[in-house]
């Protein structure tokens, strides 16, 4: 695999973007693009891994120009109008979508989409029904234990107990996704005091990245109950995407429950709209499970959408849309691959030789 897929990414993608051959096989259904903003101009990324999510606007750009072009980008509006059964959507359908809500998709995003006449769907937390300009909890973790001291740090709060050695960075990239599962059984409240207890072990006041520098805050800090306002009066859709953006798997069913149903309804207070579409956090196979699957139809949303698993596609779930998650090293021919659904379909042949030995082990 190592040798395979920078073959297909370098030869094999664009040799069949140019040729069309993406285009011409994919006809029919429905593929959804999920992104999560634009690097604001001025910004140093810290590492690749964590800002790996965002790419650069004329990255953007580019990438809508070749959906205008050989693909029909559909509106929020007409995904929930065909999932209502009133609405037939063209062939090669693609709608745009857009995670947590940061800052940088009103500052960064939204002229792109304007200038290029396209609208996306924007899922944010309920932060972002605040006053105050706050950055996710994650996000703050990561660059904790990124800039720590190296050294054993430990931290036992109730049920809780966090910790780990602080090593390379491949080491605390593990430490600190390990630590985000187990903070993600707790409420948001007992969360808050965690991540205080570890700034005050680690000797920081904490990375507030967005009070920094221009920059910085477009980059870490998330949309306020304002700029929400702003995103929706330009004719962009928003959904939601939980309270405090856990992993619903490792949460206890009634406070996923509660995180689903309650960011909708703060949404909708600010918003005076409807909230109909909701994305799972982080969106991957290990952070859902059946449970949590069906809870946003029992919370009064039309679609729920996960983070995985896009491309042109006919057999989608209305609780589990697949998505395809755009990353900055995602060059254009592997996102056409992706968008036609010849990246899936090459996933799903892959998988069966697998399949079959599996089988008959």
């Amino acid at each position: 695999m190592r040798i395979v897929s920078p073959l297909l990414k370098k030869v094999l993608y664009p040799s069949l973007s140019m040729a069309g051959i993406f285009r011409h096989t994919s006809a029919r259904g429905l593929a959804v693009v999920t992104y999560h903003g634009v690097l604001p101009e001025g910004y140093e990324p810290i590492d690749p891994a964590f800002d790996g999510n965002l790419i650069t606007s004329e990255t953007l750009r580019r990438q809508l120009r070749l959906l205008k072009q050989h693909y029909n980008i559909i509106s929020p509006d007409d995904l929930l109008a065909w999932r209502e059964g009133r609405l037939e959507l063209p062939s090669r359908a693609v709608l745009l979508t857009c995670d947590d809500g940061l800052l940088n998709c009103l500052t960064d995003m939204l002229p792109v989409l304007q200038a290029e006449d396209v609208r996306c769907l924007f899922f944010v937390t309920g932060a972002s029904a605040e006053d105050a300009r706050t950055m996710l909890w994650y996000e703050e973790l990561f660059l904790l234990l990124l800039r720590a001291p190296a050294g054993q740090f430990k931290i036992e709060q109730g049920r809780i107990s966090i910790g780990g050695e602080l090593a390379s960075k491949n080491a605390r990239r593990a430490l600190w996704w390990d630590t985000v599962k187990r903070l993600s059984q707790v409420d948001a409240e007992t969360r808050v005091s965690i991540l205080h207890a570890v700034r005050t072990q680690l000797n920081s006041e904490g990375p507030r990245e967005f009070e920094q520098n221009p920059a910085s805050g477009r980059r870490f800090g998330l949309l306020t109950r304002d700029d929400l306002r702003q995103l929706a009066d330009a004719g962009m859709t928003i959904g939601a995407h939980t309270l405090s953006h856990p992993v619903l798997s490792q949460l206890p069913l009634e406070l996923a429950r509660t995180e689903i149903a309650t960011s909708r309804a703060a949404l909708a207070a600010i918003l005076q709209k409807r909230v109909w579409a909701f994305a799972y956090p982080f969106g991957d196979v290990q952070s859902v499970n059946p449970e949590v699957l069906a809870m946003p139809e029992s919370a009064g949303f039309a679609a729920a959408f996960l983070n995985y698993g896009g491309g042109l596609g006919t057999s989608l779930p209305s609780y589990g849309l697949p998505r395809i998650h755009v990353t900055a090293e995602m060059r254009l021919p592997e996102f056409e691959a992706h968008v036609s659904g010849f990246y899936s379909r090459l996933q799903r042949v892959g998988r069966k030789p697998q399949q079959s030995a599996e089988l008959r082990a």
